[in-house]
């Protein structure tokens, strides 16, 4: 009996030993698709906590006392970068000392662009499109040839934008960056945070091509944005915006920029205008006074999408959806 309880003993000893082994790190995410797609590698593991969620914006998001506490016990935090979550910057500095700290907007192989200035911008020559490329994208613009000193690398000129997230091969990117990271910070887990990484890598390829069929009757149309946000998307799928209602998220437009952006539409044969949900809509009404445009939404963070590994997915299908259907009705 003393034998078969000290063999239980042990047994029970082990357990206890390979579930704290194999525990997933506490893993923080700032925004909805950092989040699924740290979520999406963590599949099987465990499950990130989200900073920003539902409607809120980044651009002005205040931390809860919850998540200031969360933030110190924190093993791993995903952010996009300190050019975004702007205010995150001193909370991350403070309360997250001791977590690996990941900046996926410096994550290797991104295709960055340069912000483009001004709300009423001038459409931007990227060159010819290469019909016979998978995703209608010119060879020199996929992101795995985006290296530091080349034309892309907006770091070395200037700013950059920081919506990367709505290029599918720059999220590549960033799982390749989210897997390493997971797996240095939890290497009990890491094959399965290798296997996840590699079918996540596959449906953004298919994703990509996807989009790319859905997208492509309507390349040649341009449309109106809230505020710019969407030059990755542009960029990736060869569609074109005519200008933004708003510089930024935090500037209301005056009546200058409103007439400005008026004129813009006509001038421009704007199909489409695409508002938030973040923002206040009501100025897309003024903008379309006397114009033959139509109104719609575009979610680039997935506020009322339910969070989780598919959220990404979700979104920028809904994306392509939407600016196909709204460009295409009445053709």
């Amino acid at each position: 009996m003393k034998t078969l309880r000290s063999i239980l003993f042990g047994v029970l000893a082990a357990l206890v030993v390979q579930t704290q082994v194999s525990a997933a790190p506490d893993v923080y995410a700032s925004v909805k698709p950092v989040h699924s797609l740290v979520a999406a590698v963590m599949r099987d593991v465990g499950d990130p906590h989200i900073i920003v969620d539902g409607a809120d914006s980044p651009h002005a998001y205040s931390l809860k006392p919850s998540q200031a506490r969360g933030l110190e016990r924190a093993d791993v935090i995903f952010w996009v970068g300190p050019g975004f979550e702007t205010f995150l910057k001193k909370p991350i500095a403070v309360l997250g000392s001791k977590a690996e700290v990941i900046e996926l907007s410096a994550s290797a192989g991104l295709l960055k662009l340069g912000v483009r200035e001004g709300g009423a911008f001038e459409l931007h020559d990227e060159g010819a499109h290469d019909e016979g490329s998978p995703d209608g994208h010119d060879a020199h613009d996929h992101a795995d040839e985006a290296r530091p000193g080349s034309d892309h690398d907006a770091t070395e000129h200037g700013p950059f934008d920081m919506h990367l997230w709505l290029d599918p091969q720059n999220a590549k990117s960033f799982v390749v960056r989210i897997e390493r990271a997971l797996s240095l910070a939890d290497p009990a887990n890491a094959p399965t945070y290798r296997a996840n990484a590699k079918t996540v890598l596959a449906r953004l390829d298919a994703l990509t091509l996807e989009l790319a069929s859905t997208l492509r009757p309507v390349k040649d149309k341009p449309f109106i944005v809230f505020h710019d946000a969407y030059q990755y998307f542009e960029s990736r799928f060869g569609i074109r915006a005519a200008g933004s209602i708003s510089v930024s998220p935090e500037t209301i437009p005056g009546a200058e920029r409103i007439m400005e952006i008026r004129t813009k539409v006509r001038q421009m044969g704007a199909t489409c205008v695409f508002a938030e949900p973040q923002f206040e809509p009501k100025l897309v009404s003024v903008v379309l006074e006397g114009a033959e445009a139509r109104y719609a939404v575009l979610d680039p963070l997935g506020a009322a999408i339910e969070n989780g590994p598919d959220l990404y997915f979700t979104v920028l299908r809904s994306m392509a959806d939407t600016i196909a259907t709204c460009l295409s009705a009445g053709s």
